[in-house]
């Protein structure tokens, strides 16, 4: 059974410390567990660290510093949390490293591929932040560009508009501006970073309803309903809800249809060539429930597709 255990809090009252160690049933690979909350290797609001994985996190109750650390495919994982939304943050450390993501269900043994990702990332599982407006917003980034722009734009607006992360953070080490924060940027901020004026417009709208976003929660994991709702939104479409509900809410259900690269990956690992989204979604058939799950076993597998044909052009507008 998945425990969660409170541990000591710091007594010095400028550094205070909430600890606990989460016990879980099943070994939990920690690093690939949370590793679709990194937007790029310079994203200020997650950061590993050895056997440490750091996140700046903006909690209903407050900016939060969170350090979970753990060895490789560990069942005891220990999580230390600072600020104003620590005691959110330890709350939640079980379903941020799996808990409620059922693979029971999940038969890949009808391929050999896939079985064999499946034994070699037995911690593998599906986080949920209960965090929608900290996915939804690098999503509507991500639309239409390639990462290293989305990716760029992340880092220069939460480094500007972001708050330093609580307690003994890495340097450097940044939480997302709120709703309230994302809506004061000016549109010569947005410019800089390189979102154009469609996105930063989609975020404006998000912002306006977080509250209902973050409602979605107590809806489940992901679903249909979740998804429409999130859709309601001018500007969020199939792909942006599907991102967002994978890491909110832990959908395992949800593949990104839409995206440049993943119907390839997914029709090269499968069936040894490239597919478009319609394919994709047909090779996932078999495992629909667990389609998510699907991508995830393959995309933490290390294989990759074969390099030829044009790349996405990265167009620099910021200094026109």
């Amino acid at each position: 059974m998945d425990q969660l255990e409170r541990a000591d809090v710091a007594p010095d009252a400028d550094d205070r410390r909430l600890g606990t160690v989460y016990s879980s049933a099943r070994p939990v690979d920690v690093r690939a567990t949370l590793r679709p909350l990194s937007r790029g290797s310079g994203d200020p609001s997650f950061r590993v660290d050895g056997d440490r994985t750091w996140l700046a996190l903006r909690t209903p109750a407050g900016e939060a510093t969170l350090c979970v650390s753990a060895s490789r495919a560990s069942s005891s994982v220990r999580a230390d949390a600072w600020g104003p939304g620590a005691a959110w943050a330890v709350e939640h450390v079980p379903e941020l490293l799996g808990r409620g993501d059922d693979w029971s269900g999940l038969d890949v043994t009808t391929n050999a591929f896939l079985a064999d990702a499946r034994r070699r990332q037995p911690g593998l599982r599906l986080t949920r932040t209960n965090l929608v407006l900290q996915a939804v917003v690098p999503a509507i980034l991500e639309q239409k560009v390639t990462s290293v722009e989305a990716w760029r734009a992340w880092r220069q607006l939460v480094r500007r508009h972001g708050t330093p992360a609580p307690g003994p953070a890495p340097e450097g080490l940044v939480v997302p501006p709120d709703a309230q924060g994302w809506r004061r940027i000016p549109s010569w901020e947005w410019h800089k970073a390189g979102v154009g004026p469609q996105r930063s417009a989609t975020v404006m709208r998000v912002c306006a309803v977080a509250p209902a976003l973050e409602r979605t929660l107590a809806v489940g994991r992901g679903g249909d309903e979740v998804a429409t709702r999130l859709r309601s939104i001018p500007g969020v479409g199939v792909w942006t809800a599907a991102e967002t509900t994978q890491r909110a809410h832990g959908d395992p259900d949800s593949p990104s249809v839409g995206d440049y690269h993943l119907p390839a990956v997914v029709g090269w690992a499968l069936i040894g060539r490239p597919v478009d989204d319609d394919g994709m979604l047909e090779l996932l058939e078999p495992w629909r429930g667990h389609r998510e799950r699907v991508m995830r076993l393959i995309t933490g597998s290390g294989f990759s597709k074969p390099r030829f044909g044009p790349r996405m052009t990265i167009q620099d507008h910021r200094f026109h």
